[in-house]
């Protein structure tokens, strides 16, 4: 999924839930799908707990997370 695919189904705005990423049209951020899919819930489960979600969502949420994670720089403070 390209970056013109993510700015579809993501969308950061300050009015909504402080400016987090969240899939548009809803507040469910990036973060509530990646911590879902960490405690194990499966996909399926996840998008019948919120019909708003397509399982596209769930994959442009990983992907921002992975295309977020390839532009992070540690820094180390002495």
């Amino acid at each position: 999924m390209g970056n013109e695919d993510l700015v579809k189904y993501i969308v950061i705005d300050q009015g909504i839930r402080f400016g987090k990423p969240c899939i548009k049209g809803t507040r469910i951020t990036v973060g509530d799908i990646l911590q879902w899919l960490s405690e194990g819930i499966p996909i399926s489960e996840i998008l019948d707990d919120y019909p708003l979600l397509q399982e596209m969502h769930i994959f442009a949420a990983l992907a921002f997370a992975a295309r977020r994670e390839e532009i992070t720089k540690v820094v180390e403070f002495a």
